[in-house]
């Protein structure tokens, strides 16, 4: 159907503690800054199955490539993340962090990520975006931190080209910067706060970045279409419980848990999201939480950049593994038994809403991956226009289009009848760039249901 230009928008009008560790090295972490030792102990394994964590501050390429020696970046910027700013939106208690006495701190030590199942107190903060005047492909952290024992600091970086899409997070390891897998001139810092032993949690007192560009040694194959694998998925339930991102489990809820933060989205947003299709039906949900089983198993990525696990094939979970086949003594990356093969956690509304009635298996595809060329692009009109987290007016409201623009769309849904000004129409477009929905009667084309673009 066709409609009338106008400006109306969709909805969307927006214990004892060790002494404070000092400053340390540009381009390095030290181990007592990320928490090594006690913390080391309960970090998931390396992909032989051990339990220890010291293959994580290897001065090796993070893709598993050789890389030859190259002679340091002419152009090298340093800055100081603000960490009074909390996490994003501006709210320190987001994502179970406060910062108070010139810390970030953990706000409840005895709140853990809902589905990771660790029983250790987390907090996280995504901090605010730097813009670059020239692209770098490498960041590398130094951290102030008072560590209790036990407890953990982590940073995880990642990019983009101005409006594009964000790269997936990665780890800045002692010594080993963050390495992207493009250039990019946004960067953004996500601080990842474990609680200790003793329920005692750290406090950072300074984050500081610094970016750069280094030759890539060898050009990863990319996908075209964005990554599918099969598998089994469980129900995350935990209503009243708070994920890795902050969020507080409602009932009817509709997310996934992922084992790896590398496609964790900041609490409210759908920039990392999966379509999970089950018996019944397929739905597109954000991931918002870290588990089951594993929190560093990104099995939907290459051996190549796998962070741990690196023997399995890719879209092999190591709770599946563990499970079918007694990988890793059959454990999981803490050294738990493995009772089932589960590499998706359901919230319940998902998971009822794709047609499991118990635990099983279904088909997901992790829509940040893949090159791009599986969308196609169209004009926008209006102002303020709502980017929602699923077809519907009343769902959250993730970012919003400020004017005309073009958008990447990568497929379309039939959701809620959209009606402006005695025209309707109930066809979204989903745009991976904002990971969100908007209604097709801001896409300035004659047809109500786009041509040539698949339903999702």
């Amino acid at each position: 159907m066709r409609w009338r230009r106008t400006s109306a928008t969709t909805g969307g009008g927006a214990a004892r503690r060790r002494p404070v560790v000092g400053m340390l090295p540009l381009l390095a972490l030290t181990a007592a800054a990320l928490g090594t030792g006690a913390a080391a102990a309960d970090a998931p394994g390396a992909s032989d199955g051990s339990r220890a964590a010291a293959h994580r501050f290897a001065p090796a390429a993070t893709d598993g490539t050789a890389r030859e020696k190259t002679p340091s970046p002419d152009i090298r910027v340093s800055w100081s993340v603000d960490l009074a700013a909390g996490s994003e939106g501006g709210s320190d208690d987001d994502a179970n962090v406060r910062h108070a006495n010139g810390a970030l701190r953990i706000r409840d030590t005895t709140l853990p990520s809902a589905s990771a199942g660790t029983g250790r107190g987390q907090g996280s903060a995504v901090l605010p975006v730097h813009h670059l005047e020239t692209g770098a492909n490498r960041v590398a952290a130094e951290v102030r931190a008072e560590l209790p024992p036990g407890a953990a600091v982590e940073v995880d970086i990642r990019g983009r080209d101005r409006n594009g899409p964000w790269t997936e997070w990665r780890e800045a390891l002692a010594g080993v910067p963050a390495e992207l897998p493009r250039t990019v001139t946004e960067v953004q810092a996500r601080l990842v706060l474990q609680g200790g032993t003793n329920r005692s949690g750290p406090a950072v007192s300074s984050l500081r970045l610094t970016a750069d560009s280094v030759p890539v040694a060898a050009p990863r194959p990319a996908s075209a279409e964005p990554f599918t694998a099969r598998v089994y998925a469980t129900r995350e339930g935990l209503v009243g419980g708070t994920t890795a991102n902050g969020h507080v489990i409602k009932p009817n809820d509709h997310f996934v848990a992922l084992p790896s933060r590398r496609g964790l989205s900041p609490k409210g947003s759908a920039e990392y999201s999966v379509r999970v299709c089950g018996p019944a039906r397929c739905e597109t949900a954000p991931v918002w939480d870290v588990g089951p089983w594993n929190t560093r198993d990104d099995h939907w990525n290459p051996s190549s950049v796998r962070e741990t696990f690196k023997d399995l094939p890719q879209g092999m979970p190591e709770a599946q593994a563990a499970y079918e086949n007694g990988y890793n003594g059959g454990l999981d990356g803490f050294g738990r038994r493995v009772l089932n093969p589960a590499g998706i956690d359901l919230a319940d509304g998902t998971f009822y809403n794709v047609g499991l009635s118990d635990n099983g298996w279904v088909t997901v595809t992790y829509l940040w991956t893949g090159d791009g060329t599986t969308t196609k692009s169209f004009p926008t009109w209006g102002t303020d226009v709502s980017v929602r987290q699923s077809a519907t007016t009343a769902s959250t409201r993730v970012t919003a289009l400020p004017g005309p623009t073009t958008v990447r769309v990568r497929c379309q849904v039939r959701g809620q009848l959209v009606q402006t000004d005695g025209y309707s129409n109930d066809a979204w477009s989903y745009l991976p760039d904002y990971g969100g929905y908007v209604s097709n009667i801001y896409i300035d084309v004659a047809d109500a249901w786009l041509p040539g673009v698949p339903t999702c």
